[in-house]
């Protein structure tokens, strides 16, 4: 990442701190219950969840491991993700690190597990950020799961997902397909070993406000919404009322790898 994008995701993600922790759909999920299904922690497993956001996943596996290294480049989002799993309670194995995706700062073989959610659409050079997760796996054992937002086939589809999310957030760089993730993962050594695709509906206001737009921002958003072509409005079942956009529901694609050495 480049120092100028670093202090923008930090910026951000400081200002939106709260919403995120708060935020139930982070909170919980069918992904979550299938990340830990597929990843089968055992009370020997050295987790590392990479752009924690607010602890959500580190709390979520915490009981199952030994231990989680939650680590987010924004350093208030650390802090806010610790109060929450502090006030949680009933854990006390989860550690906070500083530490950028794309340039990890943990020795190689560190941990067993990893997982990074709802995040790499963040990231501007994802294979980076990928190799450094095949660098902090151990070669025997490692594993991985990855969940984000599902960048669909159809062109003008997904030129509009990629234009409301910059709309909504700046710090959105891009989402990728399916045979887009298959590819890139292989690439920096691992094997996938399955995927899996969950349907999330967002309470329009609410996710629009999560990301810090102003009043006027959230109804520019709104409008973009509304004036879309009917495949678009299809595709997202996009919800109105009253010539208010109620919600949307778009696709989180998880993939389960294991790491691979490469030959």
């Amino acid at each position: 990442m480049s120092n100028d994008f670093k202090n923008k995701v930090r910026e951000q993600f400081g200002r939106t701190a709260d919403g995120y922790v708060r935020d139930q759909g982070f909170a919980k999920g069918e992904d979550l219950d299938e990340a830990v299904n597929l990843l089968k922690p055992t009370s020997e497993d050295i987790m590392l969840d990479v752009a924690c956001g607010g602890g959500h996943t580190a709390l979520h596996f915490a009981p199952l491991v030994r231990s989680v290294v939650a680590s987010d480049l924004t350093m208030l989002m650390l802090k806010k993700a610790q109060e929450y799993i502090s006030d949680e309670g009933g854990v006390d194995n989860v550690t906070f690190r500083e530490a950028d995706a794309e340039d990890l700062p943990f020795p190689s073989g560190s941990f067993t597990l990893l997982t990074c959610r709802i995040a790499p659409h963040h990231f501007p050079d994802v294979p980076r950020a990928l190799r450094e997760f095949h660098r902090v796996l151990r070669r025997q054992g490692g594993r991985m799961v990855i969940i984000d937002t599902l960048l669909p086939d159809e062109p003008e589809i997904a030129e509009f997902y990629q234009t409301m999310e910059k709309m909504r957030d700046p710090t959105h760089v891009r989402a990728h397909s399916r045979q887009e993730w298959i590819q890139m993962i292989e690439e920096a050594g691992f094997h996938v070993e399955a995927t899996k695709t969950f349907n999330k509906t967002h309470d329009f206001p609410v996710w629009a406000k999560r990301a810090g737009l102003t009043r006027e921002g959230v109804k520019t958003l709104a409008r973009y919404f509304i004036d879309s072509p009917a495949k678009v409005h299809d595709y997202f079942q996009i919800e109105t009322f009253a010539g208010e956009v109620e919600s949307y529901t778009d696709q989180k694609l998880l993939l389960y790898a294991t790491r691979t050495d490469k030959k």
